[in-house]
């Protein structure tokens, strides 16, 4: 048996990882990148018509979002999943698959107008409509047989609806092995589904790092906070806008607001209107509201055994089309609105973020990780005035941030998920996290755990016979070599670049201030320059 490392390998997106055995090929997520490259990945060296099988994690288009590229270039297999993801993948892939498609024409009318060569869609909304014909129907805790000699199960990973570890049992030459997938897993006791949970056995495991360098801080009480911004901001007379992800961000906070409205605990504004604001987001919505019994915990189920659904209530308005969307803006009650992207670096968010940014009595929220070089982290970090549609925006606006909420599992959960196996894993693979946390994690669970434990990078491969690395097309290679030679970028830049945001957004607002402030800012700067100058 080899396992080769070819997507999000000491980076955070791109998941893909293959497993050959048995004479089988079969690839575990296929998802696109997003985001900054650190490394330059090798090109697959298979071809997709040679893989015998899928076997996707979660819907979120880091795992996911590659398939149809797949399907395009001859895949044929299944790909097996849970049904939840199965129904999220049937909005996800389409949506993303308009977007390449949207991009492509974009791009080819400047190249038309510049003489430059036409380009190419990743894949086509057909690509991914064939790809959901090829979907298999999992559930939780069930053992499938892909082929003679290997069976696979999905636990709940407790990250999205119907996210999975997913474990493979292999029987090849007289030795039977079992390697888990941890997914993402996700954080403890998040509303609508259930915490993670520990397979039984593994005698390798492959594990997620996203927080593998730091801890959660306490769970708050989330409807007491959500409640008191609500609160606040409507009694200024503003909007509370909420830029958070289409899928399961969206959804966990109408399940926060359906409980404030049924707690009562909003005083004076009764009936105020909540918008959904994201075409995606809104058919993300429907599905949740759909019956998906076996992947809600037991708060989730004890309102759908009453009738109620969870994430839906009197005043919520869903908004699809555009003229819908302007209109959320031109009334003037006060209200709240939800909306993509959650980074807040494309899509309807914007718009809402240039109506209310710029008024006192409104509020944005942060729900989610803002990443470096976002307009979301700039916000977060103190800007003072930013640029949307070539307009200048004062940030008057109140923000705040929802303390604790956070989808990823922290060190302590992933160490805790590593003990929960009946069958401790001999050896661990880290992989989707950041460079450097790739690292320090596998170190970690060697010191706590006494776990033999790697952080490969992209083109890896090990060979569980002879329990050593190589690099894919040169066995004489192993895995520190690729770690010298491959290329890659300063992780140090891109804070280099947010501190440059930063500073413009604070020169920003110097802009009508009393001439000795800009007078002593100024000098402060060029005595930096001239330091570096020297």
């Amino acid at each position: 048996m080899k396992i080769a490392f070819y997507g999000a390998a000491h980076e955070v997106t791109g998941s893909c990882t293959v497993l050959y055995a048995n004479g089988k090929t079969i690839m575990i997520d296929c998802g696109l990148e997003q985001g900054p490259d650190i490394y330059e990945n090798c090109e697959l060296p298979i071809l997709p018509s040679s893989i015998d099988c899928v076997l996707l994690t979660h819907a979120h288009i880091d795992h996911s979002g590659k398939l149809p590229f797949l399907t395009a270039g001859g895949f044929g297999g299944k790909i097996y999943a849970t049904e939840a993801t199965e129904k999220l993948c049937g909005i996800m892939l389409l949506d993303s698959a308009y977007i390449q498609e949207y991009e492509a024409k974009w791009k080819n009318r400047k190249a038309k107008r510049s003489g430059q060569e036409s380009f190419t869609p990743l894949y086509t909304v057909k690509d991914a409509e064939k790809t959901l014909k090829q979907f298999v129907s999992c559930s939780y805790d069930k053992e499938y047989t892909l082929f003679d000699g290997i069976t696979v199960s999905f636990t709940d990973a407790g990250h999205l609806l119907g996210s999975s570890s997913v474990s493979i049992c292999i029987n090849e030459n007289g030795k039977e092995e079992t390697i888990v997938f941890s997914g993402d897993l996700g954080n403890v006791k998040r509303p609508l589904i259930r915490d993670p949970r520990s397979p039984k056995k593994a005698d390798y495991a492959v594990i997620e790092s996203t927080y593998g360098d730091r801890t959660h801080p306490p769970v708050k009480d989330y409807v007491k906070q959500m409640a008191a911004i609500i609160q606040s901001t409507l009694d200024r007379g503003g909007n509370l806008v909420i830029p958070c992800f289409a899928v399961g961000r969206t959804q966990e906070m109408l399940y926060l607001i359906r409980t404030i409205k049924e707690q009562g605990l909003i005083k004076r504004h009764d009936g105020f209107p909540v918008y959904v604001d994201s075409p995606l987001a809104v058919e993300a919505t429907e599905i949740y509201g759909s019956d998906l019994n076996d992947y809600f915990d037991e708060e989730a189920l004890e309102l759908l055994s009453r009738g109620i659904n969870p994430i839906k209530f009197k005043d919520l308005i869903l908004s699809v089309s555009a003229e819908e969307s302007v209109a959320i803006n031109k009334d003037k009650t006060p209200k709240i609105i939800l909306s993509a992207s959650g980074m807040y670096e494309a899509g309807r968010i914007r718009h809402h973020l240039k109506h209310n940014l710029w008024r006192r009595e409104s509020t944005v929220l942060f729900v989610g990780y803002q990443a470096d070089g976002t307009l979301g982290r700039l916000i977060l970090d103190g800007a003072c005035r930013i640029k949307l549609f070539g307009e200048d925006i004062q940030v008057n606006a109140k923000i705040e941030r929802l303390d604790g909420v956070s989808g990823h599992a922290d060190r302590n959960m992933l160490i805790d998920w590593l003990k929960g196996f009946e069958q401790a894993p001999k050896t661990v693979f880290v992989n989707h996290g950041q460079d450097s946390v790739c690292d320090s994690f596998a170190d970690d669970i060697t010191k706590t755990l006494g776990i033999t434990s790697y952080a490969p990078y992209n083109g890896a491969e090990f060979d569980t016979e002879t329990c050593e690395f190589s690099d894919v097309g040169n066995t004489t290679r192993i895995v520190k070599t690729v770690q010298k030679n491959t290329k890659r970028q300063s992780t140090a830049y891109p804070q280099l670049q947010n501190a440059i945001n930063r500073l413009t957004a604070i020169a920003e607002g110097y802009r009508n201030g009393a001439n000795k402030d800009i007078a002593r800012l100024t000098s402060q700067i060029n005595s930096l320059c001239e330091k570096w100058d020297k």
